[in-house]
């Protein structure tokens, strides 16, 4: 009889009601032949490490942080599978030094994601939460159409797209049909595939920054990257322009972003995603009316979770069949691993890390 591998599956903050097997169903259904799914305590380092020790993979979204020294704690694990796009909850460096592979979901909801950009670009440029407030008041009713006359119509503005992976082609497009004109920085992605979507490319982010009636973040979250937006990228932006991110909180300096607002130089900004997640009350951005906030949600459909647990078993099953895996976060490792290589590297995406 074969022995099943052990996948690890770290317990989130919030647990779902029911069993193990109940749980990771969707998981399973993938899984199932191979290996089992353990839940071990993720309260502390040490109790992930003690229950993870020994486990032959690992699976977890966000929530729990896979740090170099949990890394150092595992003795057979050849692979830690994420149900996210971005990785950043993970050492991808130590699991690299320590010949893990890490693999995410890179396509599993970036179109609800693309979906949200627009509806956070959309809001903020009609200021949605202006009108609203005027609308639930008599004496205000009347002032929402002179506001609104003081500004362009959408067609013909431009929208500049930081980073130009899955979600920034998906929201370029959606963005065309609105009569946007679409620009894009990104080191890391051919200038072609851009020009194929009818998108400008620009060779670096001061121009994006200045020529943008719309700035949409979408890149990963690592050391090249945090903070890309900070005080000095605030103040090449025009007066009128918009900042919108669903990517990562910790691409955007927050408190840079309050303090553009509140003396002009943006006129608002759009935000799924914060470095501090919940915001602590006293963060300067929730009490300006130019902000509007949704609380890292731009992924979520009734499709997401189904989507993201299932790609992410099928990369994990992958790699405990001896395969390599469709999305590799970390592709320096795998010459240094016993896997088969059985399909062409993809050069489609920039780094995650």
């Amino acid at each position: 009889m074969t022995v099943k591998k052990k996948v690890v599956a770290p317990l989130p903050p919030r647990l779902r009601p029911g069993t193990v097997d109940e749980r990771y169903q969707r998981q399973l259904s993938v899984l199932g032949e191979i290996a089992e799914v353990q839940e071990v305590q993720a309260t502390s380092t040490e109790a992930l490490i003690e229950g993870a020790r020994d486990a032959d993979a690992l699976m977890t979204s966000w929530g729990v942080q896979i740090t170099r020294e949990v890394i150092e704690g595992l003795e057979k694990c050849v692979t830690i599978g994420l149900a996210s796009v971005g990785v950043d909850m993970v050492d991808v460096e130590a699991a690299t030094e320590h010949g893990i592979v890490v693999t995410n979901a890179p396509d599993a909801f970036i179109e609800e994601v693309a979906d949200h950009t627009l509806m956070l670009l959309l809001t903020g440029w009609r200021r949605f939460r202006h009108l609203d407030k005027m609308a639930r008041s008599t004496d205000e009713w009347f002032d929402s159409r002179p506001m609104l006359n003081q500004y362009p119509p959408l067609r013909g503005q431009t929208l500049g797209l930081v980073a130009f992976g899955n979600v920034g082609t998906l929201v370029a497009r959606r963005a065309k049909a609105f009569g946007l004109n679409v620009i894009a920085y990104d080191p890391y992605v051919s200038s072609l595939r851009m020009v194929a979507e009818d998108v400008e490319p620009v060779l670096t982010l001061h121009e994006l920054l200045a020529r943008s009636d719309f700035v949409s973040v979408h890149s990963a979250l690592n050391r090249e990257t945090h903070h890309l937006i900070g005080a000095p990228e605030l103040d090449a932006m025009k007066p009128s322009a918009i900042l919108i991110n669903t990517s990562r909180g910790g691409t955007v300096d927050g408190a840079a972003v309050a303090q553009a607002i509140t003396s002009g130089s943006i006129a608002g900004a759009a935000l799924d995603v914060l470095e501090d997640e919940p915001p602590k009350p006293d963060d300067p951005l929730l009490g300006l009316d130019d902000v509007i906030i949704t609380s890292h949600v731009a992924s979520a459909s009734s499709m997401m979770r189904p989507a993201s647990e299932i790609r992410a078993a099928r990369e994990i099953s992958l790699v405990l069949r001896g395969r390599w895996p469709m999305a590799c976060v970390n592709p320096t490792v795998l010459p240094r691993v016993e896997l088969e290589r059985w399909q062409p590297v993809s050069m489609d995406r920039g780094p995650n890390r």
